[in-house]
């Protein structure tokens, strides 16, 4: 009986360890916010619910669709600049100039302390 007592409360313990590690990073907030439309930003920013491993977190930004064409194969935005701020859960992508007139879509993937990558898409449109 006490042998089960033992057992069942390290299985206890085990369990109530494990829940942290099995986090995964979550999006909080977006700017600009998911299905907004903006003028001109020229950075986009992904706060989420824990720190990042810098190394292992970025985003890519594609242009999906350009005012006036009626068929616009997505393009991807070159020359934009991700870090991670010093509260260790804000990504930041800032770009040399604004973005132009369109719809575009923010491409991330994010990994916190239990290494496993999460990835998601924000979109806007800039007018």
């Amino acid at each position: 009986m006490k042998k089960k007592i033992i057992l069942s409360a390290l299985a206890a313990l085990s369990i109530g360890l494990a829940g942290p590690a099995l986090a995964h990073p979550k999006l909080v907030s977006s700017t600009p916010a998911a299905a907004s439309t903006v003028s001109a930003p020229r950075q986009v920013t992904l706060t989420f619910n824990e720190r990042l491993m810098p190394a292992m977190t970025g985003a890519e930004i594609v242009m999906t669709a350009m005012p006036g064409m009626k068929d616009h194969p997505p393009m991807k935005i070159n020359g934009a600049k991700t870090s991670v701020t010093a509260d260790g859960k804000t990504l930041e992508i800032a770009f040399g100039r604004p973005l132009a007139a369109g719809s575009y879509a923010v491409n991330w993937h994010a990994v916190s302390g239990d290494t496993h990558r999460v990835t998601g898409s924000v979109t806007f449109t800039v007018r």
